[in-house]
């Protein structure tokens, strides 16, 4: 699969354009504010878009999710707990497919409880669930739901897979799961007692 990372907004987002590159199917992964730089790319790479998925309800993920949806004649994806009036509703394992390949979708609840990755065998897309470095806001009740995305889902992850988060938060733009799990602190908590500790 294609990877394109676009920063859009005042925020440090990234939208991301993910592609088959043999049947040139594919997806916008959120939208933030700006669609041109996401029209531009998906002209660019000559991308037939068919899903604009948000990974998570906030508006700086979804303002114009709708909007760009429209321009691409693509379904809008949401987690079926989401508010977002979408398309397409999806659940935990559900799968999109991009020609003859499968993106696979995660839910990540913690950030919000319609919190989604995906993940396409090499590549993740973690929203606000994981950053380079660090993990997304979260209220302190929803700390058990975030504790059990990151390590009963997200670590379980082949090591080498790359993670694509929703913010250009970290040193780098992206990096490994391993390399992430030996340098966030919030990968290297072990239990959930020592997780939540990390915010007291």
């Amino acid at each position: 699969m294609l990877v394109r990372q676009i920063p859009v907004g005042p925020m440090a987002n990234f939208v991301y354009v993910l592609v088959d590159e043999e049947s040139r199917e594919s997806m916008v992964i959120d939208s933030g504010w700006e669609k041109d730089p996401v029209l531009n790319a998906v002209h660019e790479l000559r991308a037939d878009v068919k899903y604009a998925v948000a990974t998570h309800e906030h508006f700086d993920h979804t303002a114009t999710l709708r909007e760009l949806a429209g321009a691409l004649g693509a379904k809008l994806v949401a987690h079926q707990a989401s508010p977002i009036a979408s398309d397409l509703r999806v659940g935990d394992n559900d799968e999109l497919s991009l020609g003859r390949k499968k993106v696979k979708v995660l839910h990540t609840p913690g950030h919000t409880e319609d919190s989604v990755c995906l993940f396409d065998g090499k590549n993740v897309f973690t929203g606000d669930a994981l950053f380079v470095g660090t993990i997304g806001r979260f209220v302190r009740a929803d700390a058990e739901a975030m504790y059990r995305s990151l390590y009963e889902v997200l670590m379980r992850l082949p090591e080498g897979t790359l993670v694509y988060p929703g913010h250009d938060y970290g040193e780098v733009k992206f990096r490994t799961l391993g390399e992430e799990k030996a340098a966030n602190p919030f990968l290297k908590a072990g239990d959930a007692r020592a997780f939540t500790s990390l915010f007291s």
